[in-house]
């Protein structure tokens, strides 16, 4: 018995039915992204070992998948052997995200580029993960960056695109959650955390969805960080009592234990509110700037909640400003995230250029939403004989095409259901049998499918 053929752990085909359905919703982002002025590009697959691993991703650069130099020798593999590197040997890498070959390509192409570039990717990425359900080793990014641009204005057309690219997904229900990783580390301070923790302490609160406000304390002082600290955070927690956190099951989510609370997640976007949800005098700038964005998004009637969560960590070092989640209450994960990442780009020039981007978890809400559909793009799928002439039915798939008609052609079968089953599944609206002397389209006896 002949063993199953399957990619690789991780990785999908997709059937003609799932590729299409795919591009069109793609078709539906880029379409959106567009409309608001970003432009697309496309950068390699691969690229410089070095520059996928100089910590500008954060725990991704863990989990790139490295390409072997050319031309290894028995001496180059005993010397990695020796210093037991097997780094050593490779000189490329595939990319594990979109934003560092975008800094990249930002850094190349700089002078022709405009003052303000607004830059859409959409294309695959590789990690090294565990698979599991919904985490694949190969999968396709959305991102949209604005690079050039130190004010909010930055932020606010990132969210209203991002808001009116979910709209047009039909994915109702969403929002956005807001911070800014200038308040978490005031919050630190504030709190009485040494800087030295500040990392290790936002690794443990980047959990709180999972474990909890009490598990996210136990945590801390398990690892020995500052017991007043925790302390001032163990009494935050209890002055601003949460709802439960619940999954749509019913169930808490997570591992939270029952009746263990999380931080309030609806605090408006405005100074009063992000204000009073904070210690006192935390990161006054960054208050401004976040009742800023909230401002300029209801002014503009963009459609689409915002709502600021103090414990909104984001895990990308690279963060240096706003940071944001989409969520949706039917999911316990989230459906895309960004923020500012003014620092990366001056890796590379050797000076600071301000960068701002989100990105949308295409894999994730690929299931989430209804096939868009082909559009008002008529379809046939012309039934054959076996012994019917070739000349004839490549005339006939002609004649339809040059009007504007999607066209497959397809052998008759003892049984036609299954056959026209698949064409439906394949978006094809219509079919006809072709007769032994039709010749002329129009002619045709053409019926729906559905």
């Amino acid at each position: 018995m002949a063993s199953p053929v399957s990619p690789p752990r991780g990785m999908r085909d997709f059937l003609p039915a799932d590729k299409a359905k795919r591009e069109r919703v793609l078709g539906l982002i880029r379409a959106t992204y567009a409309a608001h002025g970003f432009d697309e590009i496309e950068t390699p697959v691969v690229e410089d070992y070095a520059r996928l691993h100089a910590g500008l991703g954060g725990d991704n650069e863990k989990l790139a998948f490295n390409v072997l130099k050319r031309g290894l020798d028995a001496e180059a593999l005993t010397a990695a052997a020796a210093s037991g590197d097997a780094d050593d040997l490779a000189d490329l890498g595939l990319r594990f995200d979109l934003t560092v070959p975008l800094a990249r390509f930002y850094a190349t192409h700089r002078s022709n580029l405009p003052q303000v570039f607004r830059s859409v990717q959409i294309a695959p990425v590789w990690r090294a993960e565990r698979p599991q359900k919904g985490r694949y080793r190969q999968f396709v990014q959305c991102d949209i960056d604005i690079i050039g641009e130190a004010g909010i204005l930055a932020e606010t057309e990132l969210l209203t695109a991002t808001l009116a690219t979910l709209d047009a997904l039909g994915l109702t229900g969403c929002r956005i959650r807001i911070n800014d990783r200038r308040i978490l580390f005031g919050m630190l301070d504030a709190f009485g955390f040494a800087p030295a923790e500040h990392s290790s302490v936002l690794i443990t609160v980047d959990k709180l969805d999972k474990v909890g406000t009490a598990g996210v304390i136990g945590e801390l002082r398990g690892k020995g960080a500052t017991d007043a600290a925790v302390d001032a955070l163990e009494a935050y927690f209890a002055a601003s009592p949460p709802a439960a956190a619940a999954d749509p099951t019913g169930t808490t989510a997570g591992d939270v234990a029952e009746g263990d609370v999380l931080p309030v997640e609806s605090t408006p976007l405005t100074a009063e509110a992000v204000a009073s949800a904070l210690p006192a005098g935390v990161a006054p700038e960054a208050v401004t700037a976040l009742a800023e964005i909230g401002l300029a998004l209801r002014a503009a009637d963009v459609a689409g909640e915002l709502v600021f969560d103090p414990f909104l960590v984001r895990g990308m070092g690279y963060y240096t400003g706003t940071i944001f989640e989409i969520e949706h209450p039917d999911f316990s994960f989230s459906l895309g995230g960004g923020g500012r990442y003014d620092g990366m780009i001056g890796r590379f020039l050797g000076e600071d250029v301000p960068a701002c981007g989100f990105s949308i978890g295409f894999e994730r809400i690929i299931d989430l939403i209804e096939d868009p559909g082909s559009g008002d793009l008529e379809s046939i799928v012309l039934v054959h004989d076996k012994a019917a002439d070739p000349a004839r039915l490549l005339s006939l798939k002609t004649q339809l095409v040059s009007r504007g008609t999607r066209v497959r052609l397809e052998r008759r079968t003892k049984n036609l259901a299954p056959l026209l089953d698949r064409a439906t599944s394949a978006g094809f609206a219509s079919f006809a049998l072709v007769g032994r002397e039709t010749t002329d389209a129009s002619t045709l006896d053409v019926k729906p499918l559905a």
